[in-house]
């Protein structure tokens, strides 16, 4: 399964179809854009106006489906948030990286760009789960937290969802010390070693019994033209928001 880009959107983003086809959701992630420029990073080093009018521009189009907005601020956790019936708007929370709903017209978002944004829905429409997990979230079990929050509070069995672990920094250009590869792995060798984050949520999909598994293959590094990358940059690239919510 892989992201396809929107031709039509009035913002660049690439979407999940078949998630729309098969459960009904709108599920995708937005791109750099023509001009390199559509960052929706709140926390990065660029003047606010320029963020929050492409903010603007991304929930002007979505705001006919989706009157609530939900975003954090990211701090490599593995919290999880239950987001029952809003008041329209948009609403921006601290601490917590994982967000689930069983309402519609919520969309639920994450800003990436290396980290793995993990889609989970549950397919008899019962509810949805957006989570963010770099290597710290991936290690503190970001996933099975959120398959947790999202079992205890629709009765969803593991067996019941859909995961797709969506575009990210791959393996062949993420190299970290044995530290990193001993938390997210269990094993590892001394030296510098190249980890693939989403080949081991798969792994981690498959050990929970979830029933329908699959993961992007683009990679934030190698397809720099259309994603940003922390690592890319040197840390002075934009953000990409991810995002998955059921129209109401």
């Amino acid at each position: 399964m892989i992201e396809t880009q929107h031709p039509t959107a009035p913002v660049p983003v690439a979407e999940l179809e078949e998630w729309r086809e098969r459960y009904g959701v709108v599920a995708g992630i937005t791109e750099r854009g023509a001009d390199g420029q559509f960052s929706l990073g709140l926390w990065v080093e660029e003047p606010a106006v320029s963020v929050q009018e492409r903010w603007r521009a991304f929930r002007r189009w979505m705001a006919p489906q989706f009157p609530t907005v939900v975003l954090a601020h990211q701090t490599h956790s593995t919290l999880v948030r239950w987001h029952g019936p809003q008041e329209p708007g948009w609403l921006v929370g601290d601490g917590f990286d994982g967000h689930v709903t069983g309402e519609a017209g919520i969309l639920l978002t994450i800003t990436v760009a290396d980290c793995v944004p993990i889609y989970l829905a549950d397919r008899r429409g019962r509810g949805l789960g957006l989570l963010h997990a770099g290597w710290k979230g991936i290690a503190g079990g970001m996933l099975e937290a959120g398959v947790k929050v999202l079992a205890e509070r629709t009765s969803a069995a593991p067996g019941d969802l859909a995961v797709h672990f969506g575009v990210a920094i791959c393996g062949n250009c993420y190299e970290v010390g044995p530290e990193v590869a001993w938390a997210v792995r269990g094993e590892g060798a001394p030296g510098k070693t190249r980890l693939d984050l989403r080949a081991e949520l798969v792994r981690r999909a498959e050990r929970l019994g979830i029933g329908e598994v699959s993961a992007s293959t683009l990679c934030t590094t190698c397809d720099a033209g259309r994603f940003f990358s922390h690592r890319g940059s040197h840390g002075d690239g934009g953000r990409m928001v991810a995002y998955l919510g059921r129209p109401r």
